[in-house]
């Protein structure tokens, strides 16, 4: 029974299979550093409500100091019967410096220090999330100055739509990005709030001062209700649903891109550092990054349904449940952070296949819608014109031609007053410098958008 915090109650010692099946080091013990951080930010708080001395606290500076350089070291024991990081760190502090370690604990529970400690690690992780999605913002900025006049087909059911300049895809997935950093940003404002204080549940009668502690810690205010807290873990389920959706934007990404360099495709020509080879095809040049990219994002997704049955139905306050919690959100944060550590040099290294795309970019009548606004714009109907373009869609069709192909004498023959103007809007680059709505693929607004986002990202 020795070196259980807990153990006073309790007449007969622990089972040892007990102790391996609810131990939780072998996981939480990343969480030193934030432990030994808020641990000291309690202590300073104590020390200034007079619950222990300014030397007391000195002592626990110093010997958390020393306890957070030998894990750093990797020269600390880890004991599976002192269940978790938190508890190894307090038996330790109470051995080197006796019974002022002991009152370290003073008017908290693991409950809200195991709560606090994790906000922090969220916080840190959120931070660095949004850094590697910046970088990767940065990749895709990067490409649009040298791939300004390419042209790709863009797709719908995976079947060709319209022409869109190859600045503006990227900036589609820049969009996305921005997207996914706004969501982060929302979330680390309702991460940054102080669990210290909320105790096992229903607070403390002793004299402290949470905002002083939330201000040590960098905390931006103190949550308010003690019961709440102590169970809370929306704030790990919704950095689980960005690192989710970001996983998500990423796979979408990588199968394009998987797609692109196929032969069939032929659009780009991913880095040989990125892929890998086959053990009997020697031809092979395989985009495993991007296919591991895509398929770790369903460990991503997983580990959010996890965490949402895991919480589904836990009656207040804290179970032990929660401890399930860690596993899955570390797995998630460290599966998100390795996709975008290569996806951003992945991005700067590719290169498109221009001829490859040029060749093949009038087919599939990217024009036509193009050409159907022209018939608007000369007081055609919408309805009326999308049934005459469909009629000479179906007509090159039938003779194995561009729209720009066909004579004018068959334009006309789908309605009379058509005239030379028809072939003012066909072809693919025709097509898009016929756009002109905010937002679109113009080159003038692409142009547009490209200069925002170097200035948004400090690209210039």
């Amino acid at each position: 029974m020795a070196a259980k915090a807990w153990q006073g109650v309790f007449s007969e010692a622990t089972d040892r299979r007990v102790e391996k099946f609810s131990e939780s080091v072998s996981f939480d013990h990343r969480l030193f550093d934030q432990d030994v951080r808020c641990s000291i930010g309690h202590a300073q708080m104590l020390a200034k409500v007079g619950l222990i001395t300014s030397d007391e606290c000195r002592q626990i500076e110093q010997g958390l100091g020393a306890i957070r350089q030998e894990i750093e070291q990797g020269v600390f024991p880890f004991r599976i019967e002192l269940e978790d990081i938190h508890m190894h760190i307090e038996k330790a502090l109470i051995e080197r410096i006796g019974d002022v370690g002991r009152k370290l604990h003073t008017a908290r529970s693991r409950n809200d220090q195991v709560s606090t400690d994790l906000r922090v690690w969220v916080r840190e992780a959120i931070d660095i999330i949004d850094a590697r999605l910046l970088d990767l913002q940065k990749a895709f900025v990067g490409r649009c100055d040298g791939d300004h006049d390419v042209i790709l087909p863009g797709y719908t059911h995976l079947q060709r739509a319209q022409p869109v300049l190859a600045a503006h895809y990227w900036l589609a997935y820049t969009e996305k990005l921005q997207r996914d950093r706004g969501r982060l940003a929302d979330c680390r404002r309702r991460v940054n709030s102080l669990s210290l204080g909320a105790a096992a549940l229903a607070g403390t009668s002793l004299p402290i001062d949470r905002h002083d502690t939330a201000e040590r810690l960098g905390f931006d205010d103190v949550a308010a209700n003690s019961l709440d807290v102590s169970s809370d873990r929306d704030f790990v389920l919704e950095f689980a649903f960005a690192l989710s959706l970001i996983a998500a934007h990423l796979s979408t990404w990588a199968e394009e891109w998987i797609l692109w360099s196929t032969t069939e495709f032929n659009f780009i020509k991913l880095p040989q550092t990125f892929c890998t080879g086959s053990s009997i095809m020697p031809q092979k040049i395989n985009p495993d990054v991007l296919e591991l990219t895509r398929g770790k994002s369903a460990r991503v997704i997983g580990n959010l349904t996890q965490l949402l049955v895991l919480i589904k139905g836990l009656p207040l306050a804290y179970n032990r449940d929660l401890q399930e919690d860690k596993e899955p959100l570390f797995d998630s944060y460290d599966t998100v952070n390795a996709c975008l550590e290569l996806a951003a040099p992945l991005v700067a290294g590719a290169e498109l296949r221009r001829e490859a795309i040029a060749e093949r970019l009038d087919r599939g009548h990217l024009d036509a819608t193009t050409l159907m606004e022209a018939f608007i714009s000369r007081g055609i109907p919408q309805r009326t014109a999308h049934e005459l373009v469909g009629k000479l869609v179906r007509l090159a069709l039938e003779k194995g031609c561009r729209l720009a192909d066909l004579t004018l004498d068959e334009f006309r023959s789908v309605h009379g007053e058509l005239d030379t103007w028809v072939y003012d809007s066909l072809g693919a680059r025709r097509a898009v410098e016929s756009f002109k709505s905010y937002g679109s693929t113009a080159p003038s607004q692409v142009a547009d958008q490209i200069a925002r986002w170097k200035q948004r990202l400090s690209l210039t």
